[in-house]
C-alpha cells in the first residue's frame, strides 16, 4: 500500500482558508495529492499559501481541473463524502468500513463545496459514499475538518497493516478512465437512437447509468468486452 495512491479531491471549494487548511491536513498525515475542481478563489493565492503554513509544496504540486470527470482518469475507487444519506442504489459506508478498501488501488476521497456539498450528479461518479458519524441533529462539518478526520483515519489504517485480498492477481480492475470511455460509447449510441426521453430527464438518467457501472467493480477485461458490445450495437444500426 502506498500513500501516493491516495488523492483528496475538493469539488468547487469556496474559501481560500479552507483550501490552505486542507493542504496542511494532507501533509500532517504524510499524504501528498491535492486535486481541485473549479475552485472559486484564484488558485493559488496568498491567503491559501498562508493558511497552508508548511504545506506550500502540496499546493504547488496540486492539480486543478474544470470538471470532475476529467480529474478521475487515474482514480480506481472514488469515495464521496456526504453528511446526507442518498436515496440512490450506491454503497454507503462509515469510517470503519475503510478497512475493507483495497488501498493498493488508486483511491480518491471527494469533498463537496462548503455551501452545498455534493449533488447527486457528482455522487453518481462514486463507488461509495462515506458519512462521518456526528451529532444527528448537527451533521455539517467544516470542509478541512472533514478532510483531516478521513486523512487521520486512513493514515492509521495504512500504518497498522496491509490488507489481504483474495482476488486473483491475474484479474485487474478497470480504471475510471476505462469505464468512462466505455460509458461515453454507450451514451453516444443511446443518443443516436434518441433513448433519453423526455430530454429534461437525460441528466437524471445519466446519473443512474454511472451508478450502475461504477459500483460493479468491473475488471479491465469485462470493460473491454462491454465496449466491444456497445461498438457492435452501434455498427448494426
Amino acid at each position: 500500500m502506498s500513500r501516493n495512491n491516495i488523492s483528496f479531491i475538493l469539488h468547487k471549494p469556496q474559501l481560500s482558508e479552507n483550501i490552505g487548511a486542507c493542504a496542511r491536513a494532507i501533509k500532517n498525515f504524510n499524504f501528498n495529492k491535492l486535486v481541485l475542481i473549479d475552485p472559486k478563489p484564484i488558485y493559488p493565492n496568498d491567503k491559501i499559501l498562508a493558511t497552508s503554513v508548511g504545506a506550500k509544496d502540496i499546493i504547488k504540486k496540486s492539480k486543478k481541473y474544470d470538471n470532475l470527470e476529467k480529474s478521475l482518469s487515474k482514480i480506481d475507487i472514488l469515495i464521496a463524502t456526504s453528511a446526507r444519506f442518498r436515496n440512490k442504489n450506491i454503497k454507503h459506508i462509515g469510517l470503519e468500513d475503510l478497512k475493507k478498501i483495497n488501498f493498493k488501488k488508486k483511491i480518491g476521497f471527494l469533498f463537496g463545496s462548503e455551501a452545498s456539498g455534493l449533488s447527486n450528479n457528482e455522487i453518481s461518479y462514486a463507488n461509495y459514499t462515506l458519512q462521518i458519524p456526528t451529532n444527528p441533529n448537527f451533521k455539517s462539518i467544516n470542509l478541512s475538518h472533514s478532510l483531516i478526520i478521513i486523512a487521520q483515519y486512513t493514515a492509521n489504517l495504512l500504518n497498522l497493516r496491509g490488507m489481504p485480498f483474495k482476488k486473483s492477481k491475474k484479474i485487474k480492475s478497470a480504471s475510471k478512465k476505462e469505464i468512462q470511455s466505455m460509458l461515453r460509447l454507450c451514451i453516444k449510441n443511446l443518443d443516436e437512437i434518441n433513448f433519453f426521453k423526455p430530454k429534461e430527464k437525460r441528466p437524471k438518467m445519466l446519473e443512474n447509468f454511472r451508478n450502475i457501472f461504477y459500483k460493479m467493480d468491473l475488471s479491465d477485461k469485462e470493460t473491454r468486452i462491454l465496449t466491444s458490445v456497445f461498438a457492435s450495437l452501434g455498427k448494426k444500426r
